[in-house]
């Protein structure tokens, strides 16, 4: 796109963060210069300048602006991102250490509304969820590691009693802690689900391709060819309304269970997004389904190839497309299943291996190439997990082959980010349309405008308009 003072405008009064770094702008009724997606108010137009560099923009006379600091993008510093990554760390070492919110404000050096905000723009959390989160991930660990009794374990991470301990672990497990203890040594567990949990909304999700090679839906059963750290494995859930069962063939079932837990999206925050939906008056947006979840994918490279091979065309030829890559590259596992391509697997063919499969010449080449980046140690996929939301995206973007839609459904549905937007999505822009009686589909500056609204939890605002005047599950 030609960068005219007119585009220019417009992506500033988007606040459209993928121009940062291509221009800067500056006001002359402030005397400041800032970033594209600058969040403070905008200006009015006669009273903007455009420039190419940070340098032409002080050379005018204007000063860096202190809320977007373009001067750190510029050279690649991001020292506000950096203090908060730090202090999560921080958190995340040592939750018992923060008592409550006030000691993380603190800590933080930040006021407390300063605090909140840069908690949900970098990892899409308040300060508590994410405090929260740090001791239900400390005291698995000791679960599994130590025999100290519950109630010593929930005051070393931080919980003010064993009640509130079991009631958080429960609610974001789906079993006790003394249950998860037990999956040291048992080879099955089973997961309490909430009240109102729409499953066949979970047998929807979980049946996507009929035909899938990696993984079966039949009745009430699913069962899904998946890698632990052992291995492939055979992962078989008995669905029902209340509970769910879970087997494992082989391998560690610590490590099964946090993959039950994303299939079923058990540590997602349905009823706040159901209430946030009703309080905006968009009730019918979650009408019958308002304990929806997101159905995470088994891996984070599982995501990564759903990413790029769903990329401009639909969804049954994406299905079929990726089951002749897995008929290719998968390992055959018992019940004829295949366990999922792995990125060694795929790192050792040329992209001209895929062509007969029928991927595009620049989608084979994508798809290649990024798995030997994975291959080769050169993208950290677990790393992916433990970043704040703007690092993994700026990570994601830096790949080639990966553009905003790819990267905000990745986040989405492989590594649990709450506040993302699949940008130009056909099925989030139709969804739009209908819910807000448009007589067109909003383009990409009116979708990120009318889902603004959802924020923090645009994650499942997505999934919602995923499944918005669909058919009923059967």
């Amino acid at each position: 796109m030609r960068l005219t003072n007119a585009t220019m405008y417009a992506r500033v009064l988007a606040s459209d963060a993928s121009y940062n770094g291509r221009f800067f702008f500056g006001v002359t009724s402030t005397g400041i210069y800032c970033l594209p997606a600058c969040k403070a108010r905008k200006p009015r137009p006669e009273n903007v300048r455009f420039f190419p560099t940070c340098e032409a923009a002080r050379a005018s006379g204007l000063r860096p602006c202190r809320k977007c600091h373009p001067d750190d993008f510029a050279r690649g510093a991001d020292p506000v991102l950096e203090t908060i990554e730090t202090l999560v760390a921080e958190m995340r070492a040592a939750p018992a250490a923060f008592a409550d919110i006030r000691a993380i404000v603190r800590r933080s050096g930040f006021g407390a509304t300063r605090v909140f905000e840069l908690f949900r723009q970098h990892y899409h959390a308040t300060p508590a969820d994410l405090l929260l989160r740090a001791r239900l991930d400390a005291a698995k660990a000791r679960l599994l590691s130590s025999g100290a009794g519950l109630a010593e374990i929930a005051g070393e991470v931080g919980f003010e009693s064993l009640s509130v301990f079991h009631h958080h672990f429960r609610q974001r497990h789906g079993l006790t802690p003394a249950a998860y203890r037990e999956l040291r040594t048992t080879r099955s567990f089973e997961l309490a689900l909430p009240p109102g949990f729409p499953l066949g909304y979970l047998r929807r999700a979980l049946s996507r391709d009929r035909h899938s090679l990696t993984e079966r839906l039949v009745g009430d059963t699913y069962t899904a060819a998946v890698w632990l750290s052992t291995g492939p494995a055979l992962l078989t859930l008995e669905l029902a309304p209340a509970t769910i069962r879970a087997e494992v063939s082989t391998g560690a079932n610590p490590e099964a269970h946090t993959l039950v837990v994303g299939l079923l999206g058990l540590e997602q925050d349905a009823a706040a997004f159901a209430r946030l939906a009703k309080k905006l008056g968009l009730a019918r947006l979650v009408a019958g389904r308002p304990e929806l979840r997101i159905s995470q994918t088994p891996s984070v490279f599982d995501g990564l190839l759903w990413s790029i091979i769903g990329q401009q065309i639909n969804f049954p030829f994406a299905c079929q497309i990726r089951r002749r890559l897995v008929e290719l590259t998968g390992r055959p596992l018992a019940g004829g299943l295949r366990a999922p391509p792995t990125p060694e697997a795929i790192a050792a063919l040329a992209p001209a291996d895929l062509l007969p499969l029928q991927f595009s010449r620049q989608k084979a080449g994508y798809v290649v190439a990024l798995a030997r980046l994975v291959a080769e140690g050169k993208l950290d996929l677990a790393a992916l997990r433990t970043m704040s939301a703007t690092r993994a995206e700026r990570t994601l973007l830096a790949i080639r082959g990966l553009g905003p839609w790819s990267v905000n459904y990745l986040m989405m549905r492989s590594l649990g980010f709450p506040d993302c937007v699949p940008l130009g999505d056909t099925g989030v822009t139709s969804g739009l349309k209908a819910l807000f009686n448009l007589e067109e589909r909003p383009d990409i500056d009116a979708t990120r405008r009318l889902m603004g609204v959802f924020s923090p939890h645009r994650s499942l605002a997505t999934a919602h308009l995923w499944q918005f005047n669909q058919p009923l599950p059967t």
